[in-house]
């Protein structure tokens, strides 16, 4: 590598921290809670895929080895115990997912909070100057309409990993399910 290409892998990082700082900074301070939001939002999201990628296989191996080893299947005891695994292991698949959904419904609402106060600064600017000045009231436009679009975008791409997430753990439930009934 030479000194350009070290330079280059300094200056990008620098840059993309700047335009985050400089984006924030034109969508006012509803545009951090967002952030802040989305950040918690998706570290949910991932914990969600990490989870069901080892936890909940070792859990289901768990369960199945356990089903397996008794001796009886059918008595009325043997089934309760057959349905605890299977709710225990549903209750397990849908932790932290009513978290996100509120988390994603919150993101919308956010983002009409940095619409209010974006236009609330609009309207503080046409009090002062006048409402022919538009350059003066491009700023509260701006935190009008960044947070809306950040809102939404939030809400849209969390709505389609929870609805992933969901099908998900009814998937690995069914698949359970089917286990212990074969077990038998």
């Amino acid at each position: 590598m030479d000194v350009q290409e070290i330079f280059w892998l300094f200056v990008n990082p620098l840059q993309a921290i700047r335009g985050v700082r400089d984006f924030l900074e034109l969508g006012g301070d509803v545009l951090l809670l967002i952030m802040i939001t989305t950040f918690v939002l998706w570290g949910l999201i991932f914990e969600r895929y990490a989870y069901f990628r080892k936890e909940f296989v070792e859990l289901t191996a768990r369960y199945t080895t356990t089903w397996q080893a008794r001796k009886e299947h059918k008595s009325w005891a043997a089934h309760r115990i057959r349905e605890m695994m299977i709710s225990d292991a549903r209750l397990k698949a849908s932790a932290n997912l009513s978290y996100i959904k509120v988390l994603v419904a919150l993101a919308p609402f956010l983002g009409l909070l940095g619409t209010v106060t974006g236009m609330v600064e609009v309207f503080d600017v046409m009090a002062v100057t006048g409402s022919g000045n538009a350059r003066a009231m491009a700023a509260g436009i701006s935190k009008a309409t960044l947070p809306t679009m950040a809102g939404l975008v939030v809400a849209l791409s969390g709505l389609f990993f929870t609805t992933s997430l969901e099908r998900r753990a009814d998937r690995l439930v069914r698949r359970l399910q089917d286990d212990l009934d074969l077990a038998d």
